[in-house]
């Protein structure tokens, strides 16, 4: 079964999601929805990050890496995976969102064509985890505890908090939250990299009071030597790694160096569904969770669960609030149970579908790239 086509649709959106304090300015959240063609008539499919321009995604796509996909066969996920790695090396470097998106596409493809839910061709561990909800920034204190107490009573089991900084105003929030939530109510903290060692520290050691589960990226993920002071310091699990790059060789310098508890990874941002298996297994090799972090969107936020289906050191799986603004291009919600599980979809593939309508109604660039005839 050959790749014939790379079909794209650039989908812009009126949406910006994060202050501008920590997105550098307004950033418009536009996705790029992709499709691989075959001689067999099966497609797969994948969505792409393109926030700030997702011409450049679509033409990283068509330009770099059709040339390296078209007329190879379905089943060389691998070799195509390292094709790609060796022409981020040599020719360009990829935005960290690709190709991440190329290899999940080839995985969904390669399950519908074996007529196997993905996490089953995968090799299946289990079909469900508990998820934790996990809030954008908020400006006051009341809207983490009102947000945090509506998924507890939906009956999610867990909450993450994304601190809205400084660190003395996140421990505030921290304190309320567990005032709020109970005594046992799963707690997650993760204030996206703006603190010293001294002051990481210091909120690590209140977590540890408080009963959060993990602390997350208090640092940027290339700062290793203050990643392995504070695992030292700590009782609580370090999660680091969200944005390492180089995909499982990255990872690999932060555990070598003994600087994290928890490593991170996701099929966007981590070379897809083949480069977070390697970093689900290498953490495995030294005893440590790889425990799987939203793409933002929820069609690859479901081939995340796949993943965390098919690997048993994850615990949780990340569903990033308020639901609908990263619903797209996805058509209906994500798969969460009445206990708050989210659920392997039963389908071929994926499992789910494509919003076409919003897709079409959105797109304005809609690009094919062919493979030559021989």
């Amino acid at each position: 079964m050959k790749i014939t086509e790379i079909e794209t649709w650039h989908c812009q959106r009126d949406l910006s999601l994060f202050p501008e304090s920590r997105a550098g300015g307004n950033m418009p959240w536009d996705v790029v929805v992709l499709r691989l063609n075959t001689d067999a008539g099966v497609a797969g499919y994948a969505s792409a990050l393109a926030a700030r321009s997702g011409r450049i995604t679509e033409a990283y796509l068509h330009e770099n890496i059709a040339p390296v996909i078209l007329g190879r066969d379905v089943t060389d996920r691998e070799k195509i995976w390292h094709d790609l790695w060796t022409l981020d090396r040599h020719l360009t470097f990829f935005p960290v969102y690709l190709p991440g998106p190329v290899d999940v596409a080839l995985w969904d493809l390669a399950a519908r064509a074996a007529d196997l839910p993905l996490y089953k061709y995968l090799g299946a561990y289990r079909d469900r985890l508990p998820a934790y909800a996990s809030g954008l920034f908020h400006d006051t204190v009341d809207e983490y505890v009102d947000e945090a107490k509506a998924y507890q009573q939906r009956g999610i089991p867990g909450y993450k908090v994304h601190g809205p900084g400084p660190w003395r105003r996140d421990m505030e929030v921290h304190r309320a939250l567990r005032d709020a939530v109970g005594p046992d109510y799963l707690l997650f903290s993760d204030p996206v990299g703006e603190y010293t060692l001294d002051q990481a520290i210091k909120v690590g050691r209140d977590l540890e009071k408080l009963n959060y589960v993990w602390f997350e990226e208090p640092f940027r993920d290339f700062e290793l030597y203050k990643y392995q002071a504070l695992c030292e310091a700590l009782d609580i699990a370090v999660a680091a790694t969200e944005t390492t790059r180089g995909g499982h060789w990255g990872v690999a310098q932060a555990i070598s160096q003994r600087a994290a508890d928890i490593v991170r990874a996701d099929v966007s941002w981590k070379a897809g569904v083949t480069g977070t298996m390697k970093i689900a297994h290498l953490a495995e090799s030294f005893g440590l969770n790889c425990e799987i972090h939203t793409t933002t969107m929820a069609y690859m936020d479901v081939a995340n669960l796949h993943v965390s289906c098919a690997i048993r050191n994850c615990e949780f799986f990340e569903l990033f609030v308020p639901e609908e603004a990263f619903q797209f291009p996805m058509l209906g919600k994500l798969p969460i149970d009445k206990l708050g599980n989210a659920c392997a979809p039963q389908g071929p593939g994926l499992g789910v579908e494509l919003d076409w309508d919003s897709i079409d109604k959105l797109c304005i660039s809609h690009r094919v790239s062919t493979a030559a005839k021989s």
